[in-house]
């Protein structure tokens, strides 16, 4: 079988210049980059092509073209991992014997591997961050039906993402993805989870590179701890009175703070009683400004458009259209709720903030003075105090811009 690349690679020709005949092990050392790495069961090597880096992992055709499908799913998804390139197939040694496939992924830019940061000096804040953005993860990738069945510190790409920290997942030789995750495969891989990074934090502090202050088992245990109360934050079902839609808001808010989005909300009564069971189905950041966009042709930042189709979507279940088409539900909203609270602004004040704006700022007082009172206060008295309260002080948006350009 002659030498075959198959992918996507910016450099294909580079590529297959690689010394393919040779092990991965054996390659020389201009051919390399010097990383740090975690531990893993086959040969891992760095090399750099025209400015970009690769990671290259020697392993058996059927489980490298089975890890490319994967990371390409999880790409596809929008879940935190590493991109998929290639796989090189059909090597043979220069004695003409064959030699393990290849899996090419790219190197995460300014990224580290858990287990390094691990090795050296870190204060507790950082620690909690990282276990948080190791939580995350595996939150993210169980909504998206990823069992991993081999996450530990190893296999785990921590990198600063703004002023918080990221997990990427870097190696996917196991996992299996299913339209959804059975409530066992996920507490399995948790169990798994906590077994691995147990395990390597020890052998780290038997190697004396685990600072002191840090202990092994509660380390773990964290990690699942967090897991374990982000899932339930995120999936679990919350009983409200069907007029009680201040409740909602409250859970959605905190699902913003914990940097997930509401797509829509899954809603059914409580049999034999005037109660709804409510569950948030939680999707990626940028979703909402494209839905929104699709359904209303209202084109606003993403802060704006999760408010506004959070509204969307209790408009949705509170008339009862939780069946309809979602555009002509939209179609409803706009005209019976956005347009008239836009309307009932007086015209000389609706030039200091764009419409979307100002409904957005609404949504917000209609929350704050529903906290005060304990109760939904309702759209338009929100809109009433919001203009007599807010709006009238507010400068001229408008004319700012003007003066600014």
């Amino acid at each position: 079988m002659p030498l075959q690349l198959t992918g996507t690679p910016s450099d294909p020709d580079l590529l297959l210049r690689l010394p393919w005949d040779v092990p991965l092990e054996d390659w020389p050392e201009h051919r390399l980059v010097s990383l740090p790495r975690g531990i893993s069961r086959h040969v891992v090597r760095f090399t750099r092509l025209s400015g970009r880096v690769y990671a290259i992992k020697e392993i058996s055709e059927k489980f490298a073209q089975r890890e490319y499908r994967l990371l390409w799913d999880l790409n596809r998804l929008d879940t935190p991992a590493v991109e998929p390139v290639a796989v090189v197939t059909g090597r043979t040694g220069k004695d003409g014997e064959p030699l393990d496939s290849a899996l090419i992924t790219q190197h995460l830019q300014f990224s580290l591997p858990y287990r390094a940061v691990m090795s050296g000096t870190v204060r507790p804040d950082t620690l909690n961050r990282l276990l948080d953005a190791l939580a995350v993860l595996l939150v993210r990738l169980h909504l998206n039906g990823f069992y991993w069945g081999d996450c530990s510190l190893s296999n785990v790409l921590f990198r600063r993402d703004a002023g918080s920290f990221a997990a990427y997942l870097v190696d996917a030789e196991t996992g299996e993805l299913h339209p959804m995750i059975s409530e066992g495969q996920r507490r399995h891989d948790i169990d798994v989870a906590h077994t691995n990074i147990y395990g390597e934090m020890l052998d780290l502090e038997a190697g004396g590179l685990l600072h002191p202050s840090i202990d092994p088992e509660e380390t773990a245990d964290s990690v699942c701890a967090r897991y374990h109360r982000l899932w339930d934050e995120l999936t679990s079902d919350e009983i409200i009175e069907e007029v009680d839609w201040h409740k909602i808001d409250q859970r959605i808010r905190r699902l913003n703070r914990l940097g997930f989005d509401v797509a829509e909300m899954m809603v059914r009564r409580k049999a034999g009683t005037g109660r709804l069971i409510v569950r948030p189905k939680v999707v990626d950041a940028g979703h909402h400004q494209r839905r929104l966009l699709r359904l209303t042709g209202l084109d606003v930042e993403e802060n704006q458009a999760r408010r506004l189709l959070n509204d969307l979507d209790a408009f949705r279940v509170e008339f009862g259209l939780r069946h309809e088409d979602e555009a002509i539900v939209a179609h409803r909203w706009l005209m019976e709720v956005f347009h008239p609270a836009i309307e009932a602004v007086p015209e000389e004040l609706r030039r200091k903030l764009e419409p979307a704006q100002i409904f957005h700022e609404v949504l917000d007082h209609r929350w704050y003075l529903s906290e005060e009172t304990g109760s939904d206060i309702g759209l338009q008295a929100a809109v009433r105090s919001y203009v007599r309260n807010i709006l009238v002080f507010k400068p001229d948006e408008k004319a700012l811009i003007s003066e600014d350009l």
